[in-house]
Order: structure tokens, then sequence, then C-alpha cells
């Protein structure tokens, strides 16, 4: 891999440039080049984790997994920054490119990178994409005015519905709801497609009457939603179609949105049901085995802190954590479940 001058100056000019309160994180986990032992910096690999908007679960995650990594610098001669990043497309492409090491990413986008469907249609399979693990379920919300009279997804009908930036992972998940229920999204809704952080002020300002977003708990996004003057309710994603669509993608499954422990200020008085599908952290055949060993190993052989990291991990465990991967894993995270008896 090149030095890290080298890559830092690629990646700005080449990629979203990294937010200036990322930079301070980055500082105050030292791992900048200087702070490296002389006998480690000419040895030592670098590799950056592609994470999501620092309102979200993916930023705070790789922020995890790095500090993990960075703590046994000396121990695996290994240094990681993190990367906020527009999310699982970006992040996919972006390790495709050579651009990140590591990328966090919604198990959907992970299945159809891999099958060379929806962004990647005209790409191509993405063949030397690789799994490492998988990590907290993200739900498939939809959040409503109470005042544009809308209690069930086919109420959205002739309404104003923001449905995320298109390329996100959360605007497939809001067309596939859409059309499990009968609606059209270019024809029944009349569409916005704005990041998801922009969403709340949205519905606040009355611009939109609801969005989609696809989220692990707690979410700041929603957290902001459900707090301002304007009311607002989340409405349950299920039915007939809703189910045929999980029996038909092996990416999602059923899920609850946690309303009574993460949203009181909304108007549900209990928890939500919808679908939703897993964050998994991707890699490449470039990365070495080495490397992607040691961030599974120091993350299941530290699985009761990693898990106390953050409220999204809370239902974690170690046999989920293989669950909804679809790229073939990673040599080096194979050696480690294998050593550790987690598969044959």
């Amino acid at each position: 891999m090149s030095s890290w001058p080298l890559t830092f100056r690629d990646r700005i000019n080449g990629m979203r440039k990294i937010s200036i309160s990322l930079v301070f994180t980055v500082l105050w986990m030292g791992i900048l080049l200087d702070t490296l032992p002389a006998s480690l910096q000419a040895e030592a690999s670098f590799v950056t984790i592609g994470s999501g908007d620092i309102t979200g679960v993916y930023y705070p995650t790789g922020l995890i997994l790095a500090k993990m990594i960075n703590d046994k610098r000396e121990e695996y001669g290994i240094r990681a920054a993190v990367e906020s990043t527009r999310g699982s497309v970006f992040n996919v492409n972006a390790i495709m490119a050579g651009y990140l090491e590591f990328g966090l990413a919604q198990s959907d986008k992970q299945y159809q990178a891999v099958k060379g469907l929806a962004e990647w249609a005209e790409k191509g399979p993405q063949r030397e994409l690789r799994a490492v693990f998988s990590i907290h379920r993200e739900s498939v919300c939809l959040v409503a005015a109470v005042d544009a009279g809308i209690t069930t997804i086919a109420d959205l009908k002739g309404k104003r519905v923001n449905l995320g930036n298109p390329g996100s992972g959360q605007y497939r998940n809001a067309i596939d709801a859409l059309e499990s229920a009968g609606l059209d999204p270019t024809r029944d809704i009349i569409v916005e497609k704005v990041i998801a952080t922009e969403a709340p002020q949205l519905l606040q300002d009355n611009r939109i009457d609801a969005f989609f977003c696809t989220v692990g708990h707690p979410s700041e996004t929603l957290k902001e939603a459900v707090s301002g003057l304007r009311k607002v309710r989340f409405i349950p994603i299920t039915g007939p179609g809703i189910d045929r669509l999980i029996s038909e993608k092996p990416y999602y499954g059923k899920d609850v949105i946690p309303v009574a422990e993460f949203y009181r200020s909304s108007e549900n008085a209990a928890n939500v049901d919808t679908f939703g599908v897993l964050a998994t952290l991707c890699t490449s055949t470039r990365v070495p085995d080495q490397v992607v060993y040691a961030i599974t190993k120091e993350t299941f052989d530290n699985f009761d802190h990693f898990r106390g990291q953050h409220p999204a991990y809370a239902g974690l465990t170690k046999a989920g954590m293989l669950e909804g991967l679809t790229a073939p894993l990673h040599p080096g995270a194979v050696k480690y479940f294998r050593e550790a008896g987690m598969m044959k």
C-alpha cells in the first residue's frame, strides 16, 4: 500500500472531502503518521473505512472498528482511519476503485453489487468484492406528518414523499416498499429525492408529507423528525405484498422500529412493524489476509465490549454477524472464523 501522505492527498482530490469534525476525530484518535514509533513507520499498513453520514450509525461504527485496530497498532502494524461518505453504494464503488480498503454497506447493496444488479447493472458483477461480517439491523422507516392523514402505506397516494437520494440503499428500499404495496412511484406520489438528513426539516416546513429512511437505532435523523412542532407518526410497512418481497429477496427480513424506546415524541404508542436489511462490512480481494484477519479477530475476541459500544448493537450475536453476507467471505475472515470454531 502507498504511504499515508500520498493516500490522503489522492483521496482528498478524488473523493468527497472529509468533514472538519472527522479530521478532529482522527487527530484525537492519534492515527496520524507522526505518532507512529519509528520502528513501525516503514512496516505499517494504512487502511481507511468508509462509513456514512455523521448523524447515522455507520459513522460511529467505523470509528469503533478503527479504534479497536489502532489500540493494537504495535501488535498488528495497522493504522485505521474513517471517512464520512454518502453510504452503501459509494462505499462499494470506492472499495472496487481502490480508494477504500473497507466500507459499510447494506446487505441488499452487497447482494446487488455481487450479482451486477441495480446500480451495477451496466458495470456487471463486482467479482472482487468480499464480505467480512455483518453488524446491526437497519429498519426501513416511513415517517409521516399526522396532519397529512397517512396511517397506512396506501395512504401515500397523491402525497409528497421523500425517497432519499438516488443511488442510496434507502432509495431502492423505498421503491421496493411502494411497489410491494401496489403504488407506482412515478405516478402515484409526488417524489422528492433529497438525502435522509434533510428530510426531517422538509417535513417540519410542510414541504413534504412523509419520508422513507433506512437506519439503525437510535437514529438522530428520526429523533429530529419526532421533535418538531409538526407532529409525526411512524407508518407500519406490512401486508401480503411486503411478505412476498421478503420471501423473494434474500437480503430482506421482518423488523421492528423501537418507537417506545427511542422515539417517544412520536404519535405512536407502541413499536411499529416493518422490514429491514443488515449493515455489513465489506472489503476487496486486494486487501491482505492479515489485515482482514486482524479486524475480524479484534471484533469477535472482544465481542461483549464491541456490542456495548452502541445501542444499535444491543441484539447482536456472533452467529447473527455471519448472516446477510452474499459476497464471498474474505480469506482473512474465514481464517478467524475457522480458528474460533464458527465455521468449518
